[in-house]
């Protein structure tokens, strides 16, 4: 017995968190490629953490996810920033 990975039925609302160097535009930075693939986003679908020691910050966005290619592009675009650690 095989098992499928679940399906994603599209458009859907999709979280995502970049985990990253804590830089002061690090949120702008993330945001501004986000928006390049997600232009619907909205400020209060944003939220930041930083990490215990401060050295690192988390940004979770929620987009309006159209289909896979379009999230496939966005998280090869986001893990090519310097910046960025891991995207979940």
């Amino acid at each position: 017995m095989t098992s499928e990975p679940p399906k994603i039925e599209f458009p859907c609302d999709y979280p995502i968190k970049i985990l990253g160097d804590n830089h002061a535009s690090f949120t702008d930075r993330v945001v501004a490629v986000v928006r390049r693939h997600a232009p619907e986003l909205l400020d209060e679908k944003v939220s930041c953490r930083e990490s215990r020691n401060g050295n690192y910050i988390s940004v979770t966005v929620v987009i309006r996810a159209e289909g896979e290619e379009q999230l496939k592009r966005l998280h090869n675009e986001l893990k090519s920033d310097q910046w960025v650690r891991l995207v979940l």
